[in-house]
């Protein structure tokens, strides 16, 4: 991987870039330098916001400024011992059956495919969790399989249930509260993603690889009862 670039933001922040192209290795390099800070912070360090390819440090100018912040950035980078990956495989529950506003039938004729083997591609995909953002609780997961990949929807749709299984591009969330979306709807899940637990409140860490099992209409309505 090409060493990162480095872009002042404000007085009070740095950004680190690891590329300009979504992938697994570089968001892992997001995720190392991550754990590298809230390990071993610098002086002035007040926090990190990690993203898809980058990573904006926040500090605090009075004791630090760019270019020392950018020293230990590159100091973090080259210790080795930051390389291991602590993470949870979390397994999230999705029924395709008789989905309020599903688009499955419409995803899978633009891709050409049948209903099943929009759901056997979903299933096979490769996910792990590369960033939190949008709203609480809302964990960007790549990759979805190239089969099944397409654009967003030229408008959102309003009114779109916790629990919705969504697919845009690359990219896939479970929702976990109401909100508009212009991503394709292909499932529900009864898998609870907000936690409720202060000091642990999304059911995912970054990073964290996660698995789709598929469920019948039946046993979503008895898990989703459940945990009411």
């Amino acid at each position: 991987m090409a060493q990162p670039s480095f872009r002042a933001v404000g007085d009070h922040a740095l950004l680190v870039e690891f590329g300009d192209k979504v992938s697994k290795e570089t968001n892992q390099a997001v995720h190392r330098l991550d754990r590298g800070l809230a390990a071993h912070p610098f002086n002035g360090f007040i926090e990190s916001v990690p993203a898809f390819v980058n990573i904006l440090i926040d500090f605090d100018p009075l004791q630090t400024d760019h270019k020392s912040v950018e020293a230990s950035v590159i100091e973090l980078l080259t210790d080795s011992s930051n390389n291991e990956t602590a993470t949870t495989v979390r397994e999230v529950l999705v029924c395709y059956e008789s989905v309020e506003n599903s688009d499955l039938e419409e995803v899978a004729r633009l891709t050409g495919l049948s209903t099943e083997a929009v759901i056997n591609a979903h299933l096979a995909g490769d996910y792990s969790v590369y960033m939190y953002g949008f709203a609480p609780g809302y964990a960007y997961m790549a990759s979805v399989p190239e089969e099944i990949r397409l654009p967003r929807k030229k408008s959102a749709i309003r009114g779109i249930a916790a629990g919705s299984v969504l697919i845009a591009g690359p990219q896939c969330l479970v929702t976990t509260i109401t909100m508009p979306t212009g991503w394709w709807i292909i499932g529900k899940s009864p898998t609870l993603i907000l936690t409720g637990d202060d000091d642990d409140p999304f059911l995912f860490d970054v990073g964290d690889p996660v698995n789709f099992r598929r469920i019948g209409l039946d046993d979503y309505h008895t898990i989703k009862t459940g945990a009411q």
